[in-house]
């Protein structure tokens, strides 16, 4: 496959040939960062980790030039750190047996860029020739820009393709904010249960970033656990492990919804339910 970048990076880890690795993907994820993936996407990996008839495919869109660095890695260069974490990012995709994972390497400013048309027509060709069933995307309420700017690349190229080549399902998942202050009704529950050992291997891979001052094992790992216990205030617990996500499926089905619109829905039935609650149980003198 032919990408933009001179030193966007494809790796395979069983070996096979680019086309079958990628004609097998049923579940695919694109992540903003080295680590974006495991963190959001645990949900598709599991589903497909040991499976022959599904696959996992990762897409990583920039190359990991501005990350926080501390101890060990306190005095390595961008490039070095470059290097570091497309190294991590191969790993977790040989730990989890994903179907192939990209790199991109686009800098995080050309990402945001919305008249650099580079990362939508790498976006594009990648889904093209994956074909998944299954898209775990960032979410629209991220409050990282970066997250935010990747999904609305990925956004505009499954939308260049036809209706028949664009997937039947379309997660926005968490990283860079909790979706747990979506009504209940909307949230997209994702059980992560399975294989906590290799739950919490993945993420301990990308050593630059722990070791560099971001506990991001432990942060996900707390994440969701806490999401499986507050998730039903009564009734015991099905899952020790959840993720939420935003169902990003309309979207792809139907061209003319804009994504700010339709986050906002979700932003206004929450402050609905707040304002309900408060006021069901307040009486008159604190309901007005």
């Amino acid at each position: 496959m032919k990408l933009a970048k001179p030193q966007a990076d494809l790796f395979i880890p069983d070996g096979v040939g680019e086309a079958e690795a990628l004609s097998r993907t049923t579940h695919l994820c694109v992540g903003a960062h080295q680590d974006d993936i495991e963190i959001m996407a645990y949900h598709g990996i599991a589903e497909c980790y040991g499976r022959t008839d599904r696959w996992m495919t990762g897409v990583t869109v920039t190359d990991g030039a501005g990350s926080s660095r501390t101890g060990l890695y306190a005095s390595f260069t961008d490039e070095e750190m470059q290097q570091i974490r497309a190294q991590e990012q191969r790993k977790a995709a040989y730990v989890g047996e994903y179907a192939a994972q990209f790199q991109l390497g686009y800098s995080s400013a050309e990402v945001k860029d919305p008249e650099d048309d580079r990362v939508v027509n790498d976006l594009a060709r990648i889904f093209e020739a994956t074909r998944p069933e299954v898209v775990y995307l960032h979410n629209p309420a991220d409050k990282h820009d970066t997250h935010v700017a990747v999904l609305l690349r990925c956004l505009t190229a499954l939308r260049s393709l036809p209706m028949s080549q664009r997937p039947s399902r379309a997660y926005g998942c968490e990283v860079w904010r909790s979706l747990d202050w979506m009504p209940d009704a909307h949230k997209q529950i994702l059980p992560v249960s399975s294989y906590p050992n290799l739950a919490s291997a993945l993420v301990s891979l990308f050593d630059s970033q722990i070791s560099g001052g971001k506990r991001y094992d432990l942060a996900t790992e707390g994440r969701r656990l806490a999401n499986a216990t507050y998730f039903d205030s009564h009734a015991t617990d099905q899952e020790t492990a959840l993720t939420y996500a935003v169902d990003l499926t309309p979207l792809i089905q139907d061209d003319s919804l804009s994504l700010a619109d339709y986050t906002l829905r979700f932003i206004d039935d929450f402050r609905a339910d707040v304002e309900g609650r408060i006021k069901k149980f307040a009486g008159q003198a604190l309901s007005t």
